[in-house]
């Protein structure tokens, strides 16, 4: 399978509902659903090589599901920017499992997809229709350090305008060195479901995200991420399943005090470290795929 199905789930909001768009890779009757969600100003596209990765690699049938959060690239915007936070994402990951079904479940969160991860195993009560078995946390922890979060809201909410999809490649290159090395050709591939058309400017491009998604993260002060930590280390500590935490080794996000603590606390996560690589790897590179697919297939 070299593309994915593209499909939506209808979520509930206080505005009247919105849709979220999901791509599934594999065999859509399968029982065991990876569920793979992606950071902050991402989209679902960014797991096409791990997706393809664990399709043949596995030995039972398997389906791998990669959403769009909504306000990012084929999901709807919200009318309310208020709700582009974290329970809210949850929220709509429940209304997916809900339609999905799973019978095995383990869930890959990068960034961002790591904390809904940490809310969707470790708060007690979510109507799951199984509890997640494996959990792999791509360079995010409870703790996050306030000047990744700066650094985020220097550029986050500026779409831009493009005017080839290798000038928006450059441009996103420049802002995301911390992912590490890659080739021409794996940024480009990385890059291509990042933009959208801008209508009537004559092929023109931007960024496939909702500008507003900005607006709850510039209005975090360190004293609310502050709180905000002590409640993610009380998900962390009640997480049941197997966990693997990936770490860039200069990550900016992720402190090695932070991986050291999750190691110890909660479920106890296998930590392993990439040289060269900073907030976050892009799980594109033939040694953090294959970290992730032992753990998830072995």
């Amino acid at each position: 399978m070299t593309e994915p199905a593209l499909h939506f789930v209808a979520c509930p909001d206080a505005q009247g509902g919105h849709r979220m768009a999901y791509w599934q890779w594999g065999d859509p009757t399968a029982a065991h659903v990876v569920v793979c969600v992606h950071g902050l100003s991402r989209q679902g596209r960014d797991f096409d090589v791990l997706a393809r990765a664990l399709c043949a690699r596995a030995d039972l049938p398997l389906r791998v599901v990669c959403p769009d959060v909504v306000g990012r690239g084929r999901s709807d915007w919200l009318k309310d920017p208020s709700g582009y936070q974290i329970p809210a994402y949850a929220g709509d990951m429940l209304a997916l499992l809900a339609q999905l079904k799973p019978v095995v479940l383990d869930w890959v969160g990068t960034s961002m997809g790591g904390l809904i991860g940490m809310v969707v195993c470790g708060q007690p009560g979510l109507p799951l229709p199984v509890p997640v078995r494996r959990l792999v946390l791509n360079d995010v922890g409870p703790a996050i350090r306030w000047e990744a979060i700066e650094r985020i809201k220097t550029y986050l909410g500026d779409t831009g305008r493009f005017e080839s999809l290798e000038a928006a490649a450059s441009a996103m290159r420049a802002i995301s060195a911390t992912f590490g090395p890659h080739t021409d050709a794996q940024w480009l591939a990385l890059s291509q479901h990042m933009v959208r058309p801008v209508q009537g400017q004559g092929g023109a491009l931007t960024l496939h995200y909702d500008p507003a998604i900005a607006v709850p993260v510039r209005a975090t002060t360190a004293e609310a991420s502050a709180q905000g930590e002590a409640m993610l280390w009380q998900l962390y500590d009640n997480i049941r399943a197997s966990t693997l935490l990936m770490r860039g080794a200069d990550s900016d996000m992720l402190t090695r005090e932070t991986a050291a603590a999750m190691a110890q606390r909660g479920p106890q996560a296998h930590v392993v470290e990439f040289a060269g690589v900073g907030h976050a790897p892009t799980l594109v590179a033939d040694d953090q795929v294959a970290c992730v697919a032992r753990f998830l297939l072995d």
